[in-house]
């Protein structure tokens, strides 16, 4: 069974093999270290690449993704700022909006409120993936072939006011699915919609989630691929790793 301990600093500890860190603290982040997204950013590059993108590059700032998408050829830009698509991105942050697309060929440029943001806080590491539910099994799997000595988790929702439980959840489930493939998702699924952002969502007080996002968020291992994290020309990378 998986037992939190919290210490003084509120960073949340899963015994001594998994540490689990804030949004703010992902620089602190070692070894091979996951950083998790579930609504949207990861869920969303994973419809991304599951819709033939060749390749997602995160950035921490729209002008950044602006400027990127002038040096690249074919590429264009998904993501949000406060949840909403800036009106000179192409997506926005919505897996339903991006599953419906055929990327075949085409590089994207991300750039999210929380997600990105963590990996660009944690990319001095190990070993760096991206993840929510519908790539837990394969990010698992990842770990279990990699096998290192160390796995953090950077729980981007605990950021902006949120408690990130959603985030909390899918790394917890993660862990679990390490040491036990067959780990039952329902008790870990179940915590999206008691955290932060899915109260605030059945409340109506956040119009740009929408329902099919959450639906398909909580399509737990939904892909057989994972999302490592490589560095290509100094530009970080979101990769596919197929199981």
């Amino acid at each position: 069974m998986l037992i939190y301990q919290p210490e003084k600093k509120d960073r949340i500890v899963l015994n001594d093999e998994f540490r689990f860190y804030r949004l703010d603290e992902a620089h602190f982040a070692q070894g091979a270290v996951v950083v998790v997204d579930v609504l949207r950013a990861f869920t969303t590059a994973a419809y991304a690449i599951n819709a033939g993108a060749e390749k997602i590059y995160p950035v921490s700032s729209v002008e950044e993704a602006c400027d990127l998408k002038a040096q690249l050829e074919d590429a264009v830009i998904m993501g949000e700022v406060d949840g909403r698509k800036p009106e000179n991105f192409d997506y926005s942050n919505s897996p339903a909006e991006i599953a419906r697309l055929n990327l075949s060929g085409k590089s994207l440029i991300q750039r999210t409120s929380a997600g990105t943001q963590g990996i660009v806080k944690a990319r001095n590491t190990e070993i760096l993936l991206v993840a929510s539910f519908v790539v837990a099994l394969s990010t698992a799997k990842f770990m279990r072939q990699m096998q290192p000595s160390q796995v953090s988790f950077v729980i981007t929702g605990q950021s902006l006011g949120r408690d990130g439980d959603e985030d909390l959840a899918c790394a917890a489930y993660i862990g679990a699915l390490i040491h036990e493939e067959k780990t039952d998702p329902e008790k870990f699924l179940s915590r999206v919609m008691s955290s932060t952002v899915g109260k605030a969502f059945q409340s109506g007080d956040l119009d740009y989630l929408s329902k099919e996002d959450i639906q398909l968020s909580l399509a737990v291992n939904r892909f057989n691929f994972c999302l490592p994290v490589t560095e290509e020309n100094g530009r970080l990378v979101i990769n596919r790793y197929k199981f």
